[in-house]
């Protein structure tokens, strides 16, 4: 049975790769990514007693969980950062990283987490929709309907 030290390890050893998944499901944000890698670890800590095998699908989902959440609870609400998002001469405006973190940020979060498990994560579509709790069809035209989005964003950005 896992005990406390396996969850010390764990947290030790996977913690960056979390982090770089939750990193994207937030859209870019770090701040967010670190607090919802910290939130998904401090909700699996009841639960760790019960996860037999691999802990990390069940970290994830929570993950997952808690950025819907988290954008239901926020959306249409005003955010304030110390400089406009559309900044002229930005340095990093033309990267390929800040072009990939805006268009995933334009995505729902369901097609974000999607996007993310499927593409970043390398999860097939079982795998995908066993940690979302959906079916493979909803994966498939979740993934469908965002790839089709992320086109026209970055279609929109080529320059012309």
């Amino acid at each position: 049975m896992p005990g406390p030290e396996d969850f010390e390890v764990f947290v030790a050893t996977r913690s960056p790769a979390l982090l770089r998944t939750a990193y994207l499901l937030t859209g870019g944000n770090p701040h967010d990514a670190e607090d919802l890698v910290q939130s998904a670890l401090v909700k699996a800590v009841p639960a760790w007693s019960r996860i037999r095998g691999n802990p990390e699908p069940y970290v994830r989902r929570i993950m997952v969980n808690e950025n819907v959440s988290r954008w239901r609870r926020h959306r249409g609400r005003e955010v304030l950062t110390d400089s406009p998002p559309d900044q002229a001469g930005s340095p990093d405006s033309g990267s390929d990283e800040v072009e990939l973190r805006r268009a995933l940020a334009a995505l729902a979060p369901r097609q974000r987490a999607v996007v993310v498990l499927r593409y970043y994560e390398d999860l097939t579509e079982r795998e995908t929709a066993d940690l979302l709790g959906i079916s493979v069809g909803t994966v498939k035209s979740q993934a469908r309907d965002a790839l089709a989005r992320l086109r026209r964003i970055t279609a929109d950005q080529t320059p012309a």
